[in-house]
């Protein structure tokens, strides 16, 4: 039987958090680049698993037009770490031989003056150690590698749009035209196995993530105040990120008050916060490709009515009972049990659903069926892994349980939507349950609730590496009671002029 693995719960958060109070932009450790052999051993890692013949991992296109930001193609950044647009990986495996290349746009002084210097040929042996080609010559030397390896394994952008073949799949439609016989796999399922365990680069780099994710939602909570816009908070966080080196949002800004608190993903952002609301903040940072994610919910006014708090205590237990699960080799299952649970008997003891255990009916007269009342609160997952993506690969969803190298969230939420009643079916059965809800929906309607964090299982211990922001009532409260600084209103009076003609 091994060993729980312990919370690391050390000083680090609360230094950080007490620099930060001092100085507005506190130093991180630059992590070094990650190191070559690491992307070497991916690469190996994935050719040794796949039968032999031609590995062809493509990275993203130039973007059309010129000025929208370039974002290189996740399955490639990972096993290459090259981010220049119009770039290919090729490796022939036979048996234990093996042949890797890198096809890069060459050298282009002139065009370099509008897009940034290129690596070219040239750098990519003295920089990345492989052997460099010349972009044009991709499709020649595929179809002759093909003729000899009639194998393609393919990583990119392929099959993944309904209404139309992307440039990857015209590009390997091209390929096969030519070659019939060549047999095509689809290697992506393989390399998300190999990205759910993350190496000690990547949890260092999403720690730092967090770390700078966290000081953004800092500085939010000492700004919030009846009659701010949420897009003023969203760019107070987003500005703290980016002066701290974070890439920019590692997902759209999610700052929704009052009503909006009760939607899961609303991102207009558009909304001024009224005294007595709450606010949900969903929102973080990428840093060095990898992402943290982070949500937390705050009373406008400061202090949290009896009713949010109720709901805020609820969530909060919900996602610390899920934390206690977490341990090497434990079942992953047992955190959503546990959340779920604490959930449902929160909700019960304020009448918001009949039992814990209680359903009611949500299908149609044609498919008749029942549903967990608690899912009129809560309706989306606990969680998910983080990486290189916001909602990245993780081992445990594959293997069901914990080991070291995971890194993932933990969000519960709560959500009364002042229109919840009007939602669930009319059946008789319904009718009663309406009726006995009906009264503590009202009291608790628009008030959203969520609460997430950022876990990384390390070889030493499993971390909360977004620790920085708090999260208890007292110290939510505490950091909402500090003098706010000086804003100009006159930013949402001319919004609301010219926005909404009030």
């Amino acid at each position: 039987m091994r060993r729980p693995v312990r919370f690391v719960l050390t000083r680090v958060a609360v230094v950080a958090l007490a620099a930060a109070a001092v100085h507005p932009v506190a130093a991180h450790p630059l992590a070094a680049q990650v190191a070559q052999a690491e992307f070497a051993a991916r690469r190996e890692a994935l050719v040794s698993a796949m039968p032999d013949g031609v590995l062809l991992a493509l990275g993203a296109g130039e973007p059309v037009p010129d000025f929208i930001p370039f974002h290189q193609q996740v399955h490639f950044f990972y096993l290459t770490g090259f981010d220049e647009p119009g770039a290919a990986l090729v490796v022939v495996k036979r048996g234990t031989e093996r042949r890797t290349m890198l096809f890069v746009r060459g050298k282009n002084p002139a065009q370099e003056v509008w897009t940034g210097n290129r690596l070219g040929v040239a750098g990519v042996r003295e920089r990345l150690g492989i052997e460099g080609r010349d972009a044009s010559v991709l499709r020649t030397v595929l179809d002759s590698l093909l003729q000899v390896h009639p194998a393609l394994h393919v990583l990119g952008d392929i099959g993944a749009r309904m209404t139309e073949r992307s440039a990857h799949d015209q590009f390997v439609d091209a390929l096969l035209a030519q070659r019939p016989g060549v047999k095509l796999t689809d290697l992506r399922r393989e390399v998300e196995r190999l990205r759910g365990t993350k190496s000690a680069a990547e949890l260092d780099r999403i720690r730092i993530a967090a770390e700078i994710s966290a000081r953004g939602h800092l500085a939010v909570m000492r700004a919030v105040q009846p009659g701010m816009a949420e897009f003023e908070l969203q760019s107070l966080a987003e500005y703290t990120w980016r002066r701290e080196g974070g890439d920019g949002p590692s997902y759209g800004s999610i700052v929704g008050s009052g009503p909006n608190s009760t939607t899961l993903h609303y991102n207009r952002n558009d909304r001024v916060a009224q005294a007595g609301e709450v606010i949900v903040m969903d929102m973080a940072t990428y840093f060095d490709g990898y992402a943290a994610d982070i949500t937390r919910t705050v009373p406008v006014s400061g202090r949290f009515s009896p009713e949010q708090r109720a709901l805020y205590e609820i969530v909060l237990h919900a996602q610390k009972a899920a934390e206690r699960q977490i341990r090497v080799g434990g079942p992953a299952r047992a955190m959503s049990d546990s959340a779920s649970a604490v959930l449902a008997a929160g909700l019960a003891q304020l009448g918001l659903i009949e039992s814990a255990d209680a359903t009611y009916d949500c299908g149609t007269a044609e498919s008749p069926r029942s549903c967990s009342q608690l899912s009129l609160y809560y309706m989306h997952g606990l969680g998910h892994g983080i990486g290189l993506l916001v909602h990245d690969p993780d081992q445990y969803s594959r293997l069901g349980r914990f080991e070291v190298g995971s890194a993932f969230t933990i969000e519960p939420g709560l959500y009364v939507r002042a229109n919840l009643i009007e939602i669930i079916p009319e059946t008789p059965r319904n009718r009663t349950l309406k009726a006995r809800i009906a009264p503590a929906v009202a009291r608790h309607a628009n008030i959203g609730v969520r609460i997430e964090d950022d876990y990384l299982v390390t070889a030493s211990g499993v971390v909360r590496a977004s620790a920085g922001v708090p999260r208890e009532v007292d110290e939510v409260e505490r950091e909402l009671a500090t003098p706010r600084p000086p804003r100009d209103a006159s930013v949402v009076e001319r919004y609301l002029k010219y926005k909404t003609g009030r």
